[in-house]
């Protein structure tokens, strides 16, 4: 027997099942994504803002904000630990060549241009930028930047990008009456966000 869209709808978990186990999901997935740089966790931030915006809990996005934003950071400090101990350890570290092997010389050479003129400060547009944490956080640890003072910098960085891919999420929850459709909208803009600048720098370069 063929289930009817009301049949499909009953089966849907409540806002409370959805809740406990997405918000838990949420957080370790971007940890996750934090620590191994190939989750999208811009995408999952997005796509829990708009299932936030449709629920009737209107404390729903705010703890969206303080998972995703909290999971970055530890995601963050983890790596940059790893990283430290690479540094400091006589045979290197495995982690950080693997993160030297993620910068391209050009980009590791802005994000150390970035780090003396700016200070910690160029976390925050590492953030933003598609593709700039990664470089910025090498340039960090190659100028043995202390792990506390990282972590001034890490957390407005965190904080504006946790905000940056919600407002994401809530503009595609506004435009669609559906969250399913609000959560394509999401991810095809996060994602055009994220590809945007390897397109443009494939153009200059042809």
């Amino acid at each position: 027997m063929i289930p009817t869209a009301q049949d499909v709808v009953r089966q849907v978990p409540p806002e409370s099942a959805q809740q406990a186990v997405g918000y838990p999901a949420l957080f370790l997935l971007v940890v996750l994504g934090s620590l191994v740089p190939v989750v999208p966790t811009g995408a999952l931030v997005s796509t829990a803002a708009v299932v936030a915006f449709h629920h009737s809990d209107p404390l729903a996005l705010l703890v969206v904000f303080a998972l995703a934003s909290s999971a970055a950071f530890l995601g963050d400090m983890g790596l940059y630990w790893l990283g430290l101990r690479g540094i400091r350890s006589k045979n290197g570290s495995r982690r950080l060549e693997a993160l030297r092997g993620r910068a391209t010389p050009e980009r590791l050479e802005q994000a150390r241009r970035g780090l003396h003129e700016h200070g910690s400060r160029v976390l925050v547009l590492s953030r933003l930028v598609p593709a700039g944490r990664i470089p910025v956080m090498v340039a960090c640890l190659l100028s043995k930047m202390p792990m506390h003072r990282f972590a001034r910098g890490d957390v407005p960085a965190c904080l504006a990008w946790a905000a940056a891919y919600q407002l994401i999420g809530i503009l595609g929850g506004s435009l669609f009456p559906e969250p399913w459709q609000g959560v394509v909208a999401a991810v095809a803009l996060t994602l055009l966000i994220s590809g945007a600048p390897a397109v443009w720098r494939r153009l200059r370069g042809a």
